[in-house]
């Protein structure tokens, strides 16, 4: 084996897990040094990836961003080949001790299983010239307290904690594949790293946003415990020496020899925010083990010419001024900023649909719901889109339907293919910009509201499965039986009252001929709102962006509380027609009067009665309030419209 520093050049590189916190600064900084080089960002954007960490990348001309798992080797296989993948920087992985001794086959799952798919992809394409293989300093386990020489590349594996050892078991795949298929890998081990996009689980930023709160800081155990700390942009440098100058077949630390004891760092961030830290640090209860240090040898990687270039403090500085202006990265971390936080307890998922390919691809069955396979159209609409998100958070296999609706056989097909439990439908035609694109488009918006829908539903019923079908409660108004405040809602009995709009009128044809398809669970859907404010077709974001809105109350379907309860129905095999939405009404103005209070505080509108809003639109608007008091029976814990908006959407992006 070759000890001489090699001379590589990449042309297109795979990184795996680029939108979390190392990765996506090793991303930026290939984008930004090396423009010609191809970038394919995989990631399956779970609770510690945001693709807002990819934000200095998404301009450039050679960045791709593709969101899967790379637990599908469908989906790894397909990357590799059409991208003419040559190197592959792997980072994806479960990396939270705490979380590894409450969840422990979910690292099995990420860590082992799914570098053995990339590496089966690999050998069976035969095109990979640079494997990247990215460890942890845990696997060496303890290091002696007082030893003065650290561990080497060579130095025997000895991991403590679930974690630790599912990167060590990675390691030992990635070795017997250079072993017996002559794979050419690299392995990098790391000590702790940290800087700006970091999950406020880890140390340092859960510090420093605890610190912002005046809350106390939780050490475990005595706080004697040494770690060695890597600012990111000094990490980030060394995989860019490792990736053209590394020798195949070797381990290179990562490391420094600037080391703290955990109790030390509470106290710089106490000091850099002027607290008290004897009253600020909180001891708890210590982790199930806890190794006391990990030292590193890290002239080997030095030889090839790196250095660490940041100093502690102006890294911990730089740090703190990041969070301090950008408190909001991560949305509600309450969960993370626990003393020993798991997983199961986030319900974090960070979308931003500006740069993303959303490629078909199958959850892992590993560690899947089992007996669950769901088969959903909708991909690219924004309903489809958070449905996949939820099942791959909630460990529920699933792909994408690729047939269009109306095309029976290809429907068939897909479900041959699938073999689905449950079929989601989130596929119609609403219009773009809006449903007046409806009135110009009738033929277009028949073909997929009304012959899409019920060739899916009847090709369903063929082979006896469910089909969860997103509608649309904008097929009623109010009337005498049911004014305008009067707290009188639609049933799901009701007949639709409402084609104003061409929209309306195909739902409402398609909903009245399903009622006599006993295998669908048709979900009338109405104004939309979720807690990103980003996205446009939320209902919030559209009224604040209008010059002058109506105000009146309807029902609303709040989808960051309401899309999970989809996915149970499904489970409990519930079928008919279902009002879903929040129980309760709430108007346009209520609406607005919390952004102003929660968002910004020097937000203006204005109000328009119906005759003017018509002067300006095509069709009308149907506005209504839906009795939900039957979803409601069925799922007692259901908010009310507005308690809903302000747990799900306000708080979470309060700004004032």
């Amino acid at each position: 084996m070759s000890h001489q520093p090699d001379n590589y050049t990449p042309r297109t590189i795979l990184i795996t897990g680029a939108a979390g916190f190392i990765a996506s600064h090793v991303t930026n900084h290939l984008i930004r040094k090396y423009p010609d080089y191809k970038i394919i960002a995989l990631d399956k954007l779970d609770y510690c990836s945001n693709l807002k960490n990819l934000l200095p990348a998404r301009s450039s001309q050679n960045f791709k961003f593709v969101k899967g798992d790379i637990a599908s080797a469908d989906l790894v296989n397909h990357l590799l080949v059409a991208e003419g993948v040559d190197t592959i920087m792997h980072f994806a992985a479960q990396t939270h001790v705490d979380n590894s001794f409450g969840n422990s086959f979910e690292f099995t799952a990420n860590n082992i299983y799914g570098t053995h798919v990339l590496l089966e992809a690999c050998k069976l394409t035969r095109q990979i010239k640079r494997f990247i293989h990215v460890s942890t300093d845990e696997v060496y386990g303890e290091s002696d307290v007082y030893a003065d020489v650290g561990n080497s590349e060579g130095s025997q594996l000895l991991p403590t904690n679930p974690y630790s050892a599912t990167k060590a078991g990675a390691e030992m795949l990635v070795m017997a594949y250079r072993q017996s298929y002559g794979l050419p890998t690299i392995t990098t081990r790391g000590n702790n790293v940290y800087g700006p996009n970091q999950f406020p689980e880890k140390l340092i930023p859960k510090f420093i946003l605890l610190a912002m709160k005046g809350q106390p800081l939780p050490i475990h155990g005595d706080g004697s415990n040494v770690r060695s700390y890597l600012y990111c942009e000094d990490v980030a440098e060394a995989f860019e020496v490792i990736l053209h100058h590394g020798v195949l077949g070797h381990v290179y630390n990562i490391g420094t020899k600037r080391e703290r004891c955990v109790t030390d760092v509470a106290r710089e961030v106490c000091k850099l925010f002027n607290l008290d830290a004897d009253k600020m640090i909180k001891f708890v209860e210590n982790r199930p083990f806890n190794d006391k240090r990990y030292f590193l040898d890290d002239q080997k990687l030095k030889n090839l010419g790196w250095h660490e270039k940041t100093l502690w403090e102006e890294g911990l500085k730089m740090t703190l001024e990041w969070y301090t202006k950008n408190p909001d990265w991560w949305g509600d971390v309450t969960g993370a900023l626990l003393p020993h936080p798991r997983m199961s307890s986030m319900g974090y998922g960070f979308i931003d649909g500006g740069f993303t390919e959303c490629l078909n691809f199958v959850s892992p069955s590993t560690g899947a719901e089992p007996g669950l396979k769901f088969l959903i159209y909708g991909r690219t609409g924004w309903i489809g889109g958070l449905l996949g998100e939820l099942c791959g958070k909630e460990g529920i296999q699933f792909e994408y339907g690729r047939g269009r609706l109306e095309d029976r056989k290809a429907i068939a097909e897909d479900i041959r293919r699938v073999k689905p439990t449950h079929v989601f439908n989130a596929a119609g035609m609403t219009g773009r910009p809006n449903v007046d694109w409806c009135e110009s488009h009738k033929v277009e918006t028949i073909r997929a509201n009304v012959v899409g829908t019920l060739t899916l539903a009847d090709v369903c019923k063929e082979n006896e499965l469910l089909l969860v079908n997103f509608a649309t409660g904008c097929i009623f108004e109010y009337d005498s039986e049911h004014p305008e405040g009067s707290g009188i809602g639609f049933m799901e009995a009701d007949k639709a009252n409402f084609i104003g709009s061409f929209y309306s009128k195909t739902k409402a044809m398609v909903e009245e001929l399903l009622r006599d398809y006993d295998n669908v669970c048709t979900l009338r859907v109405r104004m939309p709102i979720s807690s990103d404010l980003s996205n446009p077709r939320n209902f919030i974001t559209k009224i604040t962006r209008y010059n002058k809105v109506v105000n009146i109350p309807n029902s609303m379907t709040v989808l960051d509380e309401l899309l999970p309860i989809s996915i149970e129905m499904a489970k409990r095999n519930l079928r008919g027609i279902w009002n879903f939405t929040n129980p309760g009404v709430v108007s346009h103005n209520e609406i607005l009067e919390m952004y102003r209070d929660y968002i910004d505080p020097s937000f203006k509108w204005e109000n328009f009665n119906l005759e003017e809003q018509a002067k300006v639109i095509v069709a009308p608007r149907s506005n209504n309030e839906l009795d939900a008091s039957k979803l409601k029976n069925e799922f007692p814990g259901l908010l009310s419209i507005k308690d809903s908006i302000i747990k799900c959407v306000f708080e979470p992006n309060r700004k004032t």
